[in-house]
């Protein structure tokens, strides 16, 4: 599914014109996206949680060369399914 099909479904689900579900999905995302900027953790009950991990520097190899190369530490956005979800998968 993609945003666009993500929209029809929210609106279709919820009642709402289009414009309005990717009003509401696009404010959603920039919510969530802000929170995780700021290292705040993000917690839909049902649904999941959003958090923040610190990926620390490391050293990897270039495939091509084989050369060993120095990946710089970042941050990584990390999801974890609640039970709801994982129940509404099986």
């Amino acid at each position: 599914m993609n945003k666009t099909e993500l929209i029809n479904a929210i609106a279709e689900k919820a009642g709402l014109t289009k414009v309005d579900a990717k009003n509401a999905l696009d404010a959603t995302i920039d919510a969530i996206s802000g929170a995780l900027a700021q290292n705040d953790k993000v917690a839909l009950l049902g649904f999941g949680t959003f958090s923040i991990t610190e990926k620390e520097a490391r050293t990897g190899i270039n495939p091509r060369t084989k050369e060993k190369i120095e990946i710089p530490a970042r941050k990584a956005v990390k999801f974890k399914a609640g039970s709801e979800l994982n129940e509404k998968v099986k």
